[in-house]
């Protein structure tokens, strides 16, 4: 992925502790990032922390975000309805490489209570290394815009 902007992330309570994971991790490797909240594990809704980063997105704030929630389900469908992002549900790495590969996602969304740090580090590492293949995908991303 190529980016001269920072990652944008995102969470509700269930997947505070996983950001916060991939925060640091993101960190570690020098990569600027922007935290459109939550904040600590007090139990919130999702929908307030994913608009933040949907919109950033709309806007050109930030590229690409990684957002969790306890399924990834929830935080995928409230950023999925901004008309910029492409948020995939990625419980494996080679998911998370498809996901950049072939639908061109700009948002990761884990599924906090599912994975554990090792698997999150990889499923995250998939997304970044990846870049979108075009050719006969790009014909099938550009169809998903309403």
């Amino acid at each position: 992925m190529k980016t001269n902007k920072p990652i944008g992330l995102c969470s509700d309570h269930a997947g505070y502790e996983t950001k916060e994971l991939v925060k640091a991790y993101l960190e570690g490797k020098g990569i600027a990032l922007h935290d459109y909240g939550c904040y600590s594990d007090e139990r919130c809704d999702y929908p307030d922390f994913a608009h933040g980063l949907g919109r950033a997105i709309d806007v050109g704030e930030v590229d690409y975000g990684i957002a969790v929630c306890g399924s990834g389900n929830g935080i995928s469908m409230a950023l999925n309805k901004h008309a910029s992002v492409r948020a995939a549900l990625c419980w494996c790495a080679e998911i998370a490489g498809l996901a950049r590969a072939h639908n061109d996602a700009n948002v990761l969304s884990i599924p906090g209570r599912f994975v554990d740090e090792e698997l999150c580090r990889s499923i995250v590492e998939a997304f970044l290394s990846s870049e979108f293949e075009g050719g006969r995908h790009a014909g099938r991303v550009a169809k998903i815009p309403l």
